[in-house]
């Protein structure tokens, strides 16, 4: 079936990248031996910034799902109040020499349509930047949903159509005139990655509405803009001198303006649906974060 070849090929992209145990320990020497202050670590910075109102609560247990390299877990570790993170990826090569390292401290191989923990195992789980490489992401999301008490965190492309009204205005048109009009316009619309998957972007309707159906009280936003990544931003610094950095951040402060006066989208969408509703002063931590709450309404006739 499409999705197993799917699976079996991004379980082997990373063994691809790097064949043997020294290239993978390579790879973390490098983390640990240069300078942090890269491009690369401060664009991930601004993920990572997103996890930080529910990582301050003490001893939390997360499960991080699609963390090839267990940076994510990582992160929530290193950063978090005494909280525990389980690493997950298709395959565990990788994650094996990350826990040898240091870098995190369990982890397992596990599919994300079949995860292999019971019921409300961990408080929390994130995928970060996985969701969209899923051949069927809905019944990732609803495991993820079964093994979390309190909620999943998606942080993952967003798909610009739905919050742009007048460009959905003119594909619409364009595609009652002839569908291959709006992929003149609409270049990536269907996109696909090197490694087999097509792109799924995601949006805040499609998990307002599986939170209602699962009659669940809450989900949360949080738009940013950091797919800015190229070629050799692992080691170009951060430094204000830098003019790469300078350029980069003045672009991040237009799309960043753009977005707030709503006249485009975010580049990246972070995602909270809960299951749990987080307490007034959770729910206050959030907002103070730039997250944009959505109570949705008990279902009457349940």
């Amino acid at each position: 079936m499409f999705q197993e070849e799917s699976y079996n090929k991004h379980g082997n992209w990373y063994n691809t990248l790097f064949p043997t145990e020294e290239s993978k320990k390579a790879y973390f020497q490098k983390f640990k031996e240069a300078d942090q202050n890269t491009i690369n670590n401060w664009l991930q910075s601004i993920q990572f910034s997103c996890l930080d109102p529910l990582i301050s609560v003490k001893g939390q247990a997360w499960l991080t799902v699609g963390d090839a390299y267990g940076l994510d877990a990582n992160y929530i570790i290193s950063n978090g109040n005494d909280n525990t993170a389980h690493a997950s990826d298709l395959k565990s090569d990788f994650l094996k020499v990350s826990e040898q390292e240091g870098f995190i401290n369990s982890f397992s191989a596990e599919n994300a349509e079949k995860l292999s923990f019971e019921d409300n195992s961990f408080d929390y789980v994130l995928c970060k930047e996985t969701y969209h490489h899923f051949p069927r992401p809905y019944m990732a999301v609803y495991e993820m949903l079964r093994v979390a008490r309190k909620g999943i965190m998606m942080i993952e492309p967003q798909d610009p159509v739905i919050k742009m009204p007048m460009f959905l205005f003119i594909t619409n048109i364009l595609a009652a005139i002839n569908d291959k009009l709006v992929q003149k316009v609409w270049k990536n619309r269907f996109s696909y990655e090197p490694v087999g998957n097509f792109v799924y972007k995601v949006s805040e309707r499609e998990f307002e509405k599986l939170a209602a159906g699962l009659n669940l009280r809450m989900v949360a936003f949080k738009r940013i803009n950091s797919n800015f990544y190229y070629k050799g931003a692992e080691t170009t610094m951060a430094n204000p001198g830098n003019l790469k950095f300078l350029k980069l951040r003045m672009k991040k402060y237009i799309f960043d303006l753009l977005v707030k006066l709503k006249l485009c989208s975010s580049q990246v969408l972070t995602s909270l649906i809960f299951k749990e509703t987080p307490d007034e002063q959770e729910q206050q931590k959030l907002k103070r974060a730039g997250y944009h709450l959505v109570h949705i309404p008990l279902n009457p006739y349940l």
